[in-house]
């Protein structure tokens, strides 16, 4: 177990060195090569040529592709200077660069918001988790049942309906019309109270999307495995129904189950765009979305490494319990 974490180490390592050379290929070499000047874009089309050489100096936009890749990977570690323009920044480590729209280092940025993030992502995980799984399993143990037809076209209607319309909805009820929930964001260091009652509608709105799906992949999955051998000999040992689907139908259930919370956690980490933006959530989402309308490179790229990293973790960490869960990946 021990060789097979450290080969998936590297392979993330090898990974993320490969996601950060794309980036700075798409946001600063491709601009390059179509004639548009990256150092303009920060400063304005109105800057004073030698600001904008500044901003060039400062970003080393004249240096390769791979002497930038490796001043941002050194500046992790060990910090960056930059100098342009008759000025001197510096970025203490860890450094993931320093936005010319803002002036701040991207770190700061990222830890202030990616605990946002994160508790959305984590929050939402929990309640579509407990609820697709209930929901999923009671369909396919009471097939064809009134309960199995009707969780089933909740559970379509979850995956048809978009976020921001289910979460304009849910704030419109259940905020300003019953006036139950207190729909603003308050950080978790002021109050816990406040922090949790601005993140139940958020959560409640994306759990509601990933729990419809999650419901119909376990309900297809059980009626799968409900049909094997080894589940007709459990039963025919003289097992106990509730024994035969804890000990065996679940567990084979959870496989999939966990392939797909890997993949939506880690992608969810970078992708909760639709939601913060609904709820006004400080997230990374939001942050993007800014770095995105101020053309902020720089922000731009330390996101994606961090909700890279999150994906590759996500995935790390499913394969881990892939093997507490199913004893087959031991044997193999």
């Amino acid at each position: 177990m021990l060789a097979y974490l450290i080969r998936r180490l590297f392979a993330a390592a090898v990974m993320l060195v490969v996601i950060v050379v794309v980036v700075f290929s798409i946001f600063f070499l491709i601009p390059k090569w179509a004639g548009v000047d990256v150092a303009l874009n920060f400063v304005g089309k109105q800057a004073d040529p030698a600001a904008v050489e500044g901003v060039r100096e400062k970003l080393r936009l004249g240096d390769p592709i791979y002497a930038q890749v490796w001043e941002f990977f050194k500046g992790i570690f060990v910090g960056r200077t930059y100098a342009g323009g008759g000025d001197v920044t510096q970025c203490a480590a860890p450094c993931f660069g320093y936005s010319f729209r803002s002036e701040q280092a991207i770190w700061p940025v990222l830890t202030d918001r990616f605990p946002v993030t994160l508790g959305l992502a984590l929050g939402a995980a929990v309640l579509w988790l407990i609820f697709g799984l209930a929901a999923g399993v009671l369909s396919a143990l009471k097939r064809g049942s009134f309960w199995d037809r009707g969780a089933m076209i909740v559970a379509l209607a979850g995956v048809s309906l978009p976020i921001y319309f289910t979460g304009l909805l849910s704030l419109a009820i259940f905020s300003y019309g019953l006036g139950w929930i207190n729909g603003e964001f308050v950080p978790l260091e002021e109050s816990f109270t406040g922090w949790l009652g601005g993140m139940i509608l958020p959560w409640v709105t994306l759990a509601f999307l990933y729990a419809a799906m999650y419901a119909r992949i376990t309900r297809a999955t059980m009626l799968e495995i409900l049909g094997e051998d080894y589940i007709r000999t459990a039963r025919a040992k003289g097992l106990r129904e509730q024994v035969v689907i804890r000990k065996h139908a679940m567990r084979s259930t959870m496989t999939p189950i966990l392939t797909m919370l890997g993949m939506d956690l880690g992608a969810l980490i970078g992708g909760a765009i639709l939601t913060e933006t609904t709820f006004s959530l400080p997230g990374l989402g939001q942050a993007v979305l800014n770095a995105i309308k101020n053309q902020d490179l720089p922000v731009i790229l330390g996101v994606t490494l961090i909700t890279s990293l999150a994906v590759l973790i996500a995935n790390l960490v499913v394969d881990v319990l892939y093997a507490v869960i199913d004893p087959r990946v031991r044997l193999t």
